[in-house]
This record gives C-alpha cells, sequence and structure tokens, in this order.
C-alpha cells in the first residue's frame, strides 16, 4: 500500500518531523541535529558536587544518561546515592581533569557505559581568595591547570566521540570574575577569562562538525567551595550588589546548562557567555 501524504510539524530547531506513524524516515539533518532522549549520553565533570552535581541531576530528570566525574571519590559516592532513582542511567567516573590519559580513558569508559556521547559539562574547578601580590606562582598555574586545561582536555576527548556520533553541545562553566575585576581573583578570573576565550574559539571552529559550545557565567552560588571562600563580609558585599539580592542556587545553573545541551530547545545557540549572575554584571548605580 502506497503512504499517505508526509505529515510534518515544525521543531523549535526549526527541522521538521514525520507525522505519519512511521511510513516515512525523518529527514536526515534531523536526525544528525536531535535525538530520542534514550540516546542522550552526557559527561559532566566537577560531578560531585554544587553546580556539576545539580546539572546531573537535571539532565537524568531530562532523559538523559549521565556520567559523573569527580576526582573526589567520597563526594562521588554520595552523588550516586543522591541520584539513584534513575538507575543505571547515572555512572561514577573517578577523575582528575589535569590528567590527559586519564581523560580519554574516562571518555572511553562513559561511551560504554552511557551510549552515545552527546552533551559535556565542564565544571571541574579550584578557586582561590587571595591578594594579587600574595599569589604564589605554584598556586597560580594549578589553578589555570584544573580550569583551564583540565577544561581543554575534557572537550577535545569529547570532540573526538561527538565527531563519530553526528555531533552534540558543550557547556563550559566560566564565572563572572572571569568577566569583571573582583577581589582576591586574580588567578581565578585569569582562568575563567581563558575559559570564556576558548569557548567562542571551539565554537567557531566546531561549528562544521555540529558541535555548539557555549559557556554559562556564574554569579554567586550557594555551593561548598563558594561557601569555603566566601566569609561573612564578602557574602554580604556580594548581596548588596547583585540586584535580586540573593546567591543563585546551583539549580538555577542547572536548568541553563540543560537549556544550552539540548539540541531542539537551543539548537541556533552557539559562541555565548550567558551570565546567570542575579543582574551583578548589568549594575550600575543601586538604590541602598
Amino acid at each position: 500500500m502506497a503512504c499517505p501524504p508526509r505529515a510534518v510539524s515544525t521543531s523549535l530547531s526549526g527541522r521538521g518531523r514525520s507525522g505519519d506513524g512511521g511510513c516515512h524516515d525523518e529527514d536526515a539533518e534531523f536526525k544528525r541535529g536531535v535525538r530520542s532522549v534514550n540516546e542522550r549520553g552526557a559527561f559532566v565533570t566537577g560531578g560531585a558536587s554544587g553546580i556539576g552535581l545539580a546539572a546531573a541531576r537535571q539532565l537524568a530528570a531530562d532523559g538523559w544518561s549521565v556520567a559523573i566525574a569527580d576526582r573526589d571519590a567520597a563526594g562521588l559516592e554520595r552523588a550516586e546515592a543522591e541520584l539513584a532513582e534513575w538507575g543505571e542511567r547515572v555512572v561514577r567516573l573517578a577523575l582528575d581533569v589535569t590528567d590527559e590519559a586519564a581523560v580519554a580513558a574516562a571518555m572511553a569508559q562513559a561511551a560504554e557505559r552511557i551510549g552515545p556521547l552527546r552533551g559535556v559539562v565542564n565544571s571541574a574547578g579550584i578557586a582561590q581568595n587571595k591578594p594579587f601580590d600574595e599569589i604564589t606562582a605554584a598556586e597560580f598555574r594549578r589553578i589555570l591547570d584544573v580550569n583551564v586545561v583540565g577544561t581543554f582536555l575534557v572537550a577535545r576527548a569529547a570532540v573526538a566521540a561527538m565527531r563519530t556520533t553526528g555531533g552534540g553541545a558543550i557547556v563550559n562553566i566560566a564565572s563572572i570574575s572571569g568577566m569583571r575585576g573582583n577581589l582576591g581573583r586574580t588567578a581565578y578570573g585569569a582562568s575563567k577569562g581563558g575559559v570564556i576565550t576558548m569557548t567562542q574559539v571551539m565554537a567557531v571552529e566546531l561549528a562544521r562538525d555540529g558541535i555548539r559550545v557555549n559557556a554559562v557565567s556564574p554569579g554567586p552560588v550557594d555551593t561548598p567551595m563558594v561557601r569555603a571562600l566566601h566569609p561573612p563580609e564578602y557574602r554580604g558585599a556580594f548581596e548588596r550588589r547583585v540586584p535580586l539580592g540573593r546567591y543563585a542556587r546551583p539549580e538555577e545553573i542547572a536548568t541553563v546548562i540543560a537549556f544550552l545541551l539540548d539540541d531542539e530547545r537551543s539548537s541556533y545557540i552557539t559562541g555565548q557567555i550567558l551570565g546567570v549572575d542575579g543582574g551583578f554584571l548589568a549594575a550600575g548605580v543601586m538604590q541602598e
């Protein structure tokens, strides 16, 4: 029996879907750009806590299979327990993102356990609150090694995998400290500024491979790392400077990450640095 005329509905990505009960295949471009949820695997670094853990939780809730990677073995166990409701769709991987061989091995292991890699969240990072002239060269190099080189190594390994599966999306975690001169953030700010520029270059170079790359630039977020770094007086200064008057919850950053990874909802967004900062970057003179 001949197939009926093809009915097409338009998704947010601007590509058509078949609406004829399976008589016709979806067009090749749509297949390449948007995969069903059970084919989506995401690799999340810094997944043991904070923004990384919140992103892993949001992605799992959205139907992704997620590999959470972190060098904190105990933290990974706790994170896995928190995400237990998603069962085998969440796996944990011990990883130091500055170890090139370990990154390659973890990416290969993730591909075996969660299926085709379609998303990466580079959330692993370290920070420091120290005046410019008190920072040692070793401290400066360590922060750059984790935040910039680690992001590069994970993204490079991910790109090699994504090229074999038709593309995907990468979200790098930057910071408002990479865009403004925040006190005590010489090394951290320099590292996040590097992440921002690297994100833009990656987006330009990888577009031809169907790989989108964006960065989320959070303001102050109530994570374990931030709580350890921000004494009460520093926290109070941020709360006065942020128009919304508070720190973000990690979940508020995670929803933005999930949006940027979704090929259907953000298919035409790449090379962007999205501030999720309660208005910090926009603020001028404010009422007391």
